[in-house]
């Protein structure tokens, strides 16, 4: 086990359907993380949720337009996370946008499983 290392948390939660240009927002949002180098990024998608203008979001099987909720994690040292939250300024109607500190106490596969 790696000795615990402090890190922080960057959250952004958004929903399906947004666009930042001509992409979908979550992608752009991982791409961009990709490109400035950060550990990894992963996308989560919700089956039911709300945010600021408190209509309900579901993934109930009649509703086929659905902005289902989606939650993208980052975890990265605080100088890397920075760099993230400066691009995010750049992209429009994001949502929500978190950080908190985190410990990580393992990063990467393990050689020996």
């Amino acid at each position: 086990m790696q000795a615990p290392q402090s890190a922080i948390l960057l959250r952004v939660y958004t929903e399906e359907g947004r666009q930042d240009a001509h992409h979908p927002l979550h992608e752009a949002i991982v791409m961009k993380a990709r490109e400035l180098g950060l550990a990894g990024a992963t996308v989560l998608r919700g089956p039911m949720g709300f945010g600021k203008s408190h209509a309900i979001h579901t993934a109930k099987i009649l509703d086929l337009t659905a902005k289902l909720p989606l939650v993208i994690e980052i975890v990265d040292s605080e100088d890397k996370v920075q760099l993230m939250l400066k691009a995010l300024d750049g992209m429009r109607d994001i949502g929500l946008v978190t950080t908190e500190k985190v410990q990580v106490v393992r990063y990467g596969g393990d050689a020996n499983r």
